[in-house]
C-alpha cells in the first residue's frame, strides 16, 4: 500500500472525472490520499470527498499561505472553528509563499505560527507549504519547535543544509513529490545523502506531475514514478520504498489502516 500524503483531489480540476481518478488510484495501491485544504472556500468540497471515500480520503484543515490576504482573520476563525469541532489528520497546508507575492509576508508568518500552535495544542501534524521562504519558516520554528511539534516539509526542493535544518527539529518528514523526477531539479543528489527513514510520498496534485506527465494533471495514482525514481536513487527494489514511506506516513499521521488487509 502507497499512500498519498498530500493530494488536492477536491480541485476544480477533477470536477469531471473525480471519482474515477480516485477509484484508479486505489487500484494501483494508492489506498490512502490525504487532502490538504486551501482556503475556506474549498472546505465544502474536501468534505464531500471525504465522505465519499471515507476509507481512502482523510481532511486536513488549514490555511495556504498563498490565500492570506486582508481577510486572512476571518479566514483563521473559520478554520479554528472546524480544528476544533472536527476531527482532522493535520494542520494544512500551512506555511509561508515569498515567490508569487510579497505583501502579506507579515500576515504569512503570523497565520503560520497560529496554526502551528493549534496543532500543538490538538496534538496533530502540520504539512507545510515553504517556497522561497524556508529562513522565515525556520526562524519560527527555531522559536516554538518542542516534543509536541511534527510534521512534514511538504514538496520538499531544498538543499541538504535545508534538509538537515527541517530533520533537527526531530519530529518532521521530507515530502517528495514529482520534481524529484525532472532532471534539473537537483534533489537526487540531495537525498543520497538522507536516510530513507525521513521521506513521505506525495503528489500534489492536480499539481507538479512527475515524469513522464510533466506538464499534464497530476493525480494521486502518479506516486508509484516517484516511487520507482525513490527506489533507483537508492538502489532497493519499488518494494522497500513502498514499505518504507508507508511506515514513515504511518508514523507521522494517525491514519486508521491495517496493513495487509
Amino acid at each position: 500500500m502507497f499512500i498519498d500524503t498530500h493530494t488536492h483531489l477536491f480541485d476544480s480540476a477533477f470536477d469531471e472525472d473525480r471519482r474515477s481518478i480516485v477509484e484508479k488510484s486505489i487500484e494501483a495501491g494508492v489506498e490512502k490520499m490525504l487532502l490538504p485544504n486551501i482556503d475556506i472556500d474549498t472546505i465544502d468540497a474536501m468534505h464531500e470527498l471525504v465522505a465519499e471515500f471515507p476509507s481512502n480520503c482523510y481532511a486536513m484543515m488549514g490555511l495556504h499561505p498563498s490565500s492570506v490576504k486582508k481577510d486572512w482573520q476571518e479566514q483563521l476563525e473559520v478554520v479554528q472553528k472546524h480544528l476544533f469541532s472536527g476531527k482532522y489528520i493535520a494542520v494544512g497546508e500551512i506555511g509561508m509563499d515569498l515567490y508569487w507575492d510579497k505583501t502579506f509576508v507579515k500576515e504569512q508568518a503570523k497565520a503560520f505560527r497560529q496554526q502551528a500552535e493549534w496543532a500543538k495544542e490538538l496534538k496533530i501534524p502540520i504539512a507545510i507549504h515553504a517556497r522561497d521562504a524556508f529562513d522565515e519558516i525556520f526562524e519560527i520554528l527555531d522559536e516554538i519547535n518542542d516534543d509536541h511539534l511534527t510534521g512534514v516539509f511538504h514538496c520538499f526542493t531544498g538543499n541538504i543544509e535545508q534538509a538537515e535544518h527541517a530533520l533537527s527539529y526531530g519530529g518532521f518528514k521530507l515530502g517528495i513529490g514529482g520534481v524529484l523526477t525532472y532532471k534539473k531539479a537537483g534533489l537526487d543528489k540531495v537525498l543520497e545523502k538522507i536516510d530513507l527513514e525521513h521521506l513521505i510520498l506525495e503528489t500534489d496534485s492536480p499539481y507538479l506531475s512527475p515524469v513522464p506527465f510533466r506538464g499534464k494533471r497530476n493525480e494521486s495514482s502518479y506516486v508509484l514514478h516517484i516511487a520507482e525514481k525513490l527506489a533507483d536513487i537508492y538502489g532497493v527494489p519499488l518494494k522497500v520504498i513502498e514499505e518504507e514511506t508507508t511506515k514513515n506516513a504511518l508514523n507521522l499521521f494517525t491514519i486508521p489502516v491495517v496493513i495487509g488487509s
